[in-house]
């Protein structure tokens, strides 16, 4: 059963899907309707799901369930992992492309690939207060809280650590 994003609890469970380019509006809007439509039938055994989703930045789609009205099974996460694939397809997108490291610089999403960032430290293009996004986080209140930090507060840190020896 899908609600409005804005009220789902903060403590639902979140996916975060980088895709491996900004989405156009029309794209974000075919991409809404497939999501919505699915989260209205979505369900873990037999029961259904209160959940949302959200576009962040162009980039993030955001799939939110609250599982204090019931979980989200094994099976419901795969279906809507499928959903993603059959949206990919479609759209000539990736929402699984994890070779690529996304950074906010002025309100914009630049995409680097992890094998330049290294040397993108070392030229400067990014430093440590660079602000980058923790797609692991577990819930919508880390979302709002601990989703966008420095670069040297992300597992990147140890790439600053490193050039800092040099």
């Amino acid at each position: 059963m899908y609600i409005p994003f804005d009220d789902i609890s903060p403590q639902s469970r979140v996916w975060i899907y980088q895709s491996n380019r900004e989405l156009l509006s029309e794209e974000q809007s075919t991409v809404g309707r497939l999501v919505q439509s699915f989260l209205d039938q979505w369900t873990a055994h037999n029961q259904a799901l209160k959940s949302s989703f959200s576009f962040f930045y162009g980039h993030f789609l955001v799939i939110s369930v609250d599982e204090s009205f019931h979980q989200a099974s094994g099976c419901s996460i795969d279906a809507s992992v499928h959903l993603l694939k059959q949206v990919e397809e479609q759209l000539g997108i990736s929402f699984f492309d994890r070779t690529k490291v996304a950074f906010l610089k002025d309100e914009a999403v630049f995409l680097e690939p992890i094998s330049e960032i290294k040397s993108n430290i070392v030229e400067g293009k990014i430093s440590d207060q660079t602000l980058t996004f923790n797609n692991l986080v577990q819930c919508k209140e880390e979302l709002i809280t601990d989703w966008i930090v420095p670069a040297a507060e992300s597992w990147l840190k140890r790439y600053f650590h490193k050039v800092g020896q040099h």
